[in-house]
């Protein structure tokens, strides 16, 4: 189970484990956008040049009109992982982290400790809203109230944007945002990502990843998935109805939906584990939890189709 209770993905691993079953493979344990953003097919992009900083400052604006924030202050990264990771550099310890959420969270820091709100106190605080894996959110008042350094990972924020705090986000405040470019549009293999801040954190996010810190395939899929303000308008509408016909499937066996988050739900059952081994041998790939055995989160079917083969595989058991 090691392998499947670190993070989404590994259907390659799945496959040798579990066989093919009743393949193709249907891969319900992330909670990124199973209809993603279509790249045109004319889309200008130059791989042999590199990328170039108009093009780089394009992004970060096409990014910042979506996020409601400042373009000053936004930095374009190759992914929101490694930008979580070079925060523990930039700002000060020690941290804490609202518990349960991202590994990646409590290692940042060289390891920061689960606390709520009032026990963080002057400490780097960490917050994901909505929170992964049980889809919970915040207000925006309520976050706003520590006293140190706040950190916001708003990787699932795009579709709903009035959580967002990218907005407040200003000089005189000690707060940083992050944001994911792959959950919503779908494009997760794409690796981008933004950190939003104060300027002189921005600068020391810049010293830290150089001159050329994503791809001209980023730059040039960023700004156009990031102008298309029809497609972001649909898919946040379509999100939401397919995660109201998933609650209504898992209600159906028996199973309550908890989150906010359309791109996931999590399930709480004595029956967890068997549940993710029983859908696995039949191609169908869930997310468990070795800190809540009772936990078993699943993604958002793509498709009418693939609704219907959850919705079979639940019940023949």
């Amino acid at each position: 189970m090691t392998r499947w209770t670190w993070h989404g993905g590994g259907i390659a691993a799945a496959r040798t484990h579990f066989g093919d079953g009743d393949a193709p493979w249907l891969d319900l344990s992330t909670g990124i956008n199973p209809n993603p953003w279509p790249v045109p097919a004319d889309l200008a992009i130059d791989w042999q040049a590199l990328p170039d900083e108009s093009g780089l400052a394009a992004l970060e604006r096409a990014a910042a009109d979506h996020f409601g924030a400042d373009p000053q202050h936004v930095c374009a990264l190759p992914g929101t992982e490694i930008g979580l990771r070079l925060a523990g550099d930039v700002l000060p310890a020690p941290a804490a982290y609202f518990a349960p959420s991202y590994r990646t969270h409590g290692d940042m820091f060289g390891g920061a400790r689960p606390a709520t709100l009032a026990e963080a106190g002057d400490d780097t605080l960490i917050v994901a809203n909505p929170n992964n894996p049980d889809g919970t959110t915040h207000a925006r008042e309520s976050l706003l109230v520590h006293r140190g350094w706040l950190v916001i990972d708003e990787a699932f924020a795009d579709h709903a944007p009035e959580l967002s705090l990218a907005g407040a986000v200003s000089d005189e405040r000690r707060l940083v945002i992050f944001r994911s470019f792959g959950k919503f549009f779908g494009l997760a293999g794409l690796r981008l990502g933004f950190v939003i801040g104060p300027r002189a954190v921005i600068a020391k996010f810049r010293a830290r990843l150089g001159a050329w810190p994503v791809s001209a395939a980023s730059i040039a899929i960023g700004i156009a998935a990031y102008r298309d303000a029809a497609w972001i308008a649909s898919s946040r509408a379509d999100l939401r109805r397919r995660a109201a016909a998933l609650d209504a499937v898992l209600a159906r066996h028996g199973l309550a939906a908890r989150g906010c988050c359309p791109l996931f739900r999590l399930v709480e059952t004595d029956q967890a584990e068997a549940l993710f081994e029983r859908l696995a041998r039949r191609a169908i790939l869930t997310r468990p939890f070795d800190y809540d055995p009772r936990w078993l989160r699943l993604g958002l079917p793509g498709s009418e189709a693939d609704l219907a083969r959850l919705d079979t595989a639940l019940t023949l058991g």
